[in-house]
C-alpha cells in the first residue's frame, strides 16, 4: 500500500468521523427539544416507549456495529425521533416551537 493510498484512507476516515460527530451534535440538539414532548399527554405511550428504547439502545454496550461507528445508534435514534414527531398533535407542535424560540 503506497503513501497515496494511505493518505486517501486517512482522509476518508476523518471525513466519516466528522460526519458522525456532526450527526451526533444534531441529535443532541433534537433530544433537548424533544424532552418537552415526552411530558405531553397527547402523545401515545407507545411512541414514548419507542423513544426511550432507542435511548437504551444508544447506551447499551452491544450494538449491530462496533461502538466507534455510531451509524446504527444514530439511525435507531433518528427513527424514534421521527416516529415521536409524527405522533405530535398539531397544537402541541406549535406551542413547543414557540417555547423553543423564546428559550
Amino acid at each position: 500500500m503506497g503513501e497515496g493510498t494511505s493518505a486517501v484512507l486517512w482522509t476518508a476516515a476523518a471525513v466519516f468521523l466528522a460526519a458522525t460527530v456532526a450527526a451526533v451534535v444534531v441529535l443532541v440538539v433534537k433530544l433537548v427539544r424533544t424532552r418537552r414532548l415526552l411530558a405531553d399527554t397527547g402523545i401515545p405511550m407507545s411512541k414514548k416507549v419507542l423513544f426511550w428504547g432507542a435511548i437504551a439502545y444508544l447506551v447499551f454496550p452491544v450494538d449491530l456495529l462496533p461502538d466507534p461507528v455510531l451509524i446504527d445508534d444514530v439511525g435507531v435514534l433518528l427513527l424514534a425521533l421521527r416516529s415521536l414527531n409524527k405522533a405530535v398533535p398539531e397544537g402541541v407542535a406549535r406551542r413547543a416551537s414557540r417555547r423553543d424560540r423564546r428559550a
